[in-house]
């Protein structure tokens, strides 16, 4: 999802979208006019000017985007009212069973809250065959389909690349959409491992034996304790090396 801007948090921004499409004099706020009797005629134009305005502010999202309007509550007692404002409240997103307010702006002093359901449908992997602790993906573990991701807990993952150099974290079954937090990046160097430091200068490269103290991804720092006992600290690297620099 991608809800992000340069200049504000990512809730912020979505939340400034949201407000500007409800500003009074807009399309969606004449809809609204009627919105007092939504919950008798769930069909309204209001109901379709309010779902055409979050499909709007949804444009963002990654996908296809479906926009379920719920009603209100029966029980609701609401006095006449000229203009109604809708207004998205600080806990709500754009994003799966959610809530738009609704407030009377003109004519009496009243807020509700509607319920929405944002869906959400993006292109996804999903697990052709069981993939084990500590394996790789290949081209033929996964295929590419569209699944709803605003039900998924975590951030699904759309294309192989993305999984270049990583394994599996836990046991994947068949049929699982994959997510992020599935795969981990397997350490370069491991604590104990003997590695290789190298040491580079000015017009000069300097090469030690050492073993590793800890454990380091690609490009992490690691301590290594050298032949001779003394302790430094240099940057892991692949095949086992330690690069350090004066």
């Amino acid at each position: 999802m991608n809800l992000t801007s340069q200049t504000l948090p990512r809730a912020t921004r979505k939340r400034s979208r949201v407000l500007a499409w409800l500003a009074p004099g807009t399309v969606l706020g004449a809809c609204l006019v009627s919105m007092s009797a939504l919950h008798a005629q769930p069909q309204s134009a209001a109901a379709d000017g309010l779902k055409l305005y979050l499909e709007r502010a949804a444009t963002g999202l990654p996908g296809r985007v479906e926009v379920v309007v719920g009603q209100l509550d029966e029980r609701l007692q609401l006095a006449p009212c000229a203009r109604v404002e809708p207004f998205l409240p600080v806990i709500s997103r754009l994003w799966g069973k959610t809530q738009i307010g609704l407030r009377c702006a003109e004519g009496a002093s009243w807020s509700v809250y509607l319920p929405v359901q944002i869906r959400v449908f993006a292109p996804a992997l999903i697990a052709t065959r069981s993939i084990g602790f500590g394996h790789s993906v290949g081209a033929d573990d996964a295929r590419l389909e569209e699944v709803e991701v605003s039900r998924e807990p975590g951030a699904p993952i759309a294309d192989l690349p993305g999984l270049d150099g990583k394994t599996a974290a836990r046991v994947i079954a068949a049929g699982q959409i994959l997510r992020a937090e599935h795969f981990r990046t397997p350490p370069a160097i491991g604590a104990g491992d003997s590695v290789r430091l190298i040491l580079n200068g000015a017009g000069f490269s300097i090469s030690a034996s050492g073993r590793a103290l800890s454990t380091a991804a690609e490009g992490q720092s690691v301590r290594v304790q050298t032949d001779s006992g003394r302790v430094v600290q240099g940057v892991a690297r692949s095949g086992r090396l330690v690069e350090m620099r004066l």
